[in-house]
């Protein structure tokens, strides 16, 4: 018999929770619109309001400063606009400046001109380059609009933990604005706006075993706050029209509040299962080469190079093996490219890598086959020089 697949591809999306699963259930036989103003609209309403409070929660953020998105992309391209409004003014951001590690859809520039955005390089430990950072923001022409700054978290490739409080007091001291996709930090790492010092955070459902289809822009405030991407009938306080994607809203809600419930205790044991995966890599190839090792990880995330490995050949190694896992982003409608985020980081992206991630359902016996594949896989490369 065979044995079961084991899902280590957290990254990539996490499994539907059992919360949201249920609380996606019940909301389905609520027949109302959350604007009508009867009975049934206002169940409907109340059940938004809550999930409101339940993504609130898990970002550290006021419930009314929570904007439903059709996801983390779409909340991208909502912020990342040069038009502001301070209050009933308009404000103008003449520059979009995003790291070199960041997901495609903060990298695009949102609503930016390719010729107003500019890369900020990261240091070969994958980590962005604050003093480089500094150097642009001092060249920044405020007589042409103010700098915004996009910098994530937590890189979903390396997992690596980026310095983004002192990103932002140093855009801040510039008069810029700071936004920070938190899709891979959500439900690893405790998340609180106002410490970040963030103006806006980014969310995404199904990476915390929320629905897909549906995120979060998260504001600090109410006064500065982007042009709607989305116009129509008024929904989410004008910011973002169309009737709410309802079930997905409370199933995103479920989840977020399960993510925070525990969440030390269960990334705890995640990191000990992490230790033992890359213990065991290391003692089997002793020249693997785990990306951002030295620096500070989310504790899920194992980000690897094999010599002799092509990506791709190693993707598919392991799913005949039994075992989802990536080539990196799952971004691309399932390319398997040269990493963004190797190549920034001072890698050949040809050398390829493999990225694991853990979540809370992970076992031993998963991380046992997962190494017993990882042995299989390494022994059959071809050696240096010859092609893989």
């Amino acid at each position: 018999m065979a044995q079961p697949r084991i899902y280590l591809d957290w990254n990539a999306t996490a499994p539907l929770g059992e919360a949201a699963r249920s609380a996606m259930i019940d909301a389905l036989r609520l027949p109302g619109n959350a604007s009508s103003v009867h009975g049934e609209g206002r169940a409907a309403r109340a059940a938004v309001d809550r999930a409101r409070r339940q993504v609130a929660a898990l970002a550290g953020a006021e419930p009314a400063h929570v904007i439903f998105t059709s996801g983390a992309t779409e909340a991208a391209n909502h912020v990342l606009t040069p038009d502001y409004r301070m209050g009933r003014s308009p404000l103008a951001f003449s520059r979009l400046y995003v790291s070199a590690i960041e997901h495609p859809a903060i990298r695009e520039g949102g609503r930016f001109a390719s010729g107003q955005v500019t890369e900020v390089p990261v240091t070969p430990e994958g980590i962005v380059d604050i003093a480089a950072l500094e150097r642009l923001l001092a060249a920044h022409d405020r007589s042409e609009g103010l700098p915004m700054v996009a910098v994530m978290l937590v890189n979903n490739e390396t997992g690596i933990i980026q310095p983004v409080t002192e990103a932002a007091r140093l855009v801040h001291a510039h008069g810029g604005l700071m936004v920070v996709d938190a899709v891979q930090a959500a439900g690893r790492i405790p998340l609180d706006i106002a410490a970040l010092d963030a103006d806006f955070l980014i969310l995404s459902s199904h990476k915390i075993g929320g629905p897909k289809g549906v995120g979060a822009l998260i504001s600090r405030g109410e006064v500065l706050m982007p042009a709607p991407l989305i116009r129509g009938g008024g929904q989410e306080k004008g910011h973002r029209s169309g009737t709410e994607n309802f079930h997905a809203i409370v199933g995103f809600g479920a989840a977020a509040e399960s993510a925070l419930a525990g969440l030390a205790e269960r990334n705890e044991a995640i990191a000990t299962l992490r230790d033992r995966l890359e213990a065991g890599m290391r003692e089997t190839v002793p020249d693997v080469l785990i990306h951002g090792s030295q620096a500070a990880r989310v504790a899920n995330t194992t980000f690897f190079t094999l010599s002799g490995l092509k990506s791709e050949t190693g993707q598919i190694a392991f799913d005949l093996e039994g075992i989802a896992l990536s080539a990196g982003s799952a971004c691309s409608s399932g390319k398997v490219g040269e990493s963004h985020v190797l190549t920034a980081m001072g890698h050949d992206p040809k050398l390829g890598a493999l990225r694991i991630s853990l979540g809370p359902t992970t076992t031993e016996e998963d991380i046992a086959r997962a190494l017993a594949a990882f042995t299989k896989i390494a022994g059959r490369r071809k050696p240096a020089g010859e092609a893989a």
